[in-house]
């Protein structure tokens, strides 16, 4: 399932419900089939987010350069600031906007 965010600043984002859950559970909200966040809640919001972020880096071990086998490609990680950024901008664009900016979120259930 997809979760849609738009802001009345920026383009849309989508990302999966899975990775939206995530996100949102870490700024402190609930994974409801539609949401909003109010101005004063973006900044904290995008903080809560970049919190994360340093949390689950600091939690991962360092990466081994192992040398590729011939023929075979390193799979690519997609980590928590890869997937966390785009949301975070649109927290930080929007609420640089004003007092009316607004984000809602989007899914066709509770996620």
């Amino acid at each position: 399932m997809l979760v849609q965010f738009v802001s009345s600043e920026t383009g849309e984002v989508l990302m999966y419900a899975d990775v939206a859950r995530v996100l949102l559970q870490a700024m402190g909200k609930e994974t409801t089939a539609r949401g909003a966040f109010l101005p004063e809640q973006m900044l904290p919001a995008a903080q809560a987010l970049r919190d994360a972020v340093q949390r689950s880096e600091a939690a991962q071990p360092p990466a081994e350069e192992d040398e590729e086998e011939e023929g075979k490609k390193k799979e690519i990680v997609v980590g928590l600031r890869q997937r966390a950024w785009p949301l975070i901008d649109m927290l930080e664009r929007t609420a640089r906007s004003g007092p009316k900016a607004n984000i809602v979120w989007e899914a066709a259930a509770d996620f």
